[in-house]
Order: C-alpha cells, then sequence, then structure tokens
C-alpha cells in the first residue's frame, strides 16, 4: 500500500497515491455549521457529512455576539469570505460576523458590533499548556481547532461557503 501525496491547487485539494499518476479531487464541503452547545464543527456537502471535530469557542460562549469584547461566539449565518495562511493563529479563515443584522443591532444598543469572528488552529505563541487548548473554551469569541484539524478544514472549504453557527 502507497503512501499518499496531498496536492494542494487553486480550484481545491487532491489526493494522488504516491505511486500511480491518477488523481481523485477531494469533495467539498458547501456548508460548515457549529453545534455551540457540543462544541463541534462539521463539514457538509449536500446531505453527506464529510468531516466532524471538537471545537473550542469564546470565553463566554452562551448567547450571540452583542457587542465587541464579549468573549461571545456569534450565532447565525454567515459566509466564510477569507483566508489568512500568516495569522497569529495556525491559518485562520474568516467568519462574515457581523452582518448587516449584527450592525443594525448593535448600533440599536449604542456599542461597536466586533469583528475578526474566525475559524483558526492553536496560537502560534502559546501561552498555556496544550491540554488547556483542547479541553477549554480559550478564543475572544472566534471557533478554534487543533491545528492537525485545521488543515483538514483549510483544504476542504472554499471562501464563499456558508456557515451556520447554532446555540
Amino acid at each position: 500500500m502507497g503512501r499518499l501525496a496531498i496536492l494542494l491547487t487553486l480550484s481545491g485539494v487532491l489526493f494522488a497515491p504516491a505511486a500511480t499518476s491518477s488523481i481523485q479531487q477531494l469533495p467539498m464541503a458547501t456548508e460548515v455549521v457549529v453545534h455551540k452547545s457540543a462544541r463541534r464543527l462539521e463539514l457538509w456537502r449536500g446531505p453527506t457529512l464529510l468531516r466532524a471535530y471538537r471545537v473550542s469557542l469564546g470565553l463566554r460562549p452562551d448567547g450571540h455576539k452583542q457587542r465587541e469584547g464579549d468573549f461571545r461566539t456569534p450565532e447565525g449565518r454567515y459566509l466564510l469570505d477569507s483566508r489568512n495562511p500568516r495569522s497569529d493563529f495556525f491559518l485562520s479563515i474568516r467568519v462574515s460576523y457581523p452582518n448587516e443584522r449584527d450592525r443594525a443591532r448593535a448600533r440599536q444598543a449604542g456599542v461597536p458590533p466586533g469583528g475578526l469572528i474566525m475559524i483558526h488552529g492553536l496560537p502560534n505563541e502559546p501561552r498555556w499548556p496544550p491540554e488547556h487548548y483542547a479541553r477549554e473554551d480559550w478564543t475572544d469569541g472566534c471557533i478554534a481547532l487543533n491545528n492537525a484539524d485545521m488543515i483538514e478544514v483549510w483544504m476542504l472549504v472554499a471562501d464563499g461557503t456558508p456557515i451556520d453557527i447554532r446555540p
């Protein structure tokens, strides 16, 4: 049995057995679903669950993000709209929070809505031991995975993919 070589392309991720020249396209996710209460991120392609991962959330994970600095992870439907391979964390994909409804709610309350909500890996400069990141909610409101899982998400999710963040 041969090793698998991973080939990254602009259009997606390809897996090819190292000993052959045949290449198969991996199925890309068409939707990302986060279940905050279960600390679970799922990649879906239509009705098929492709992958599921354990995640950490903001330090105050219950409820929808109301304002900048509340340490909550937002709830609702957004898009994954850009990626940063050089963030302060191991890879990051931006969630399109705040949307117009979030901005209007914050405006009415007289507070800034916050922003820079991302799906990302572990910090490049950790402050705690690895066990802390594996078992605690530790972000400022983002959705965090271990680095190996973040590589898979990075490869299987294209910019523009919808994300549904549920309580």
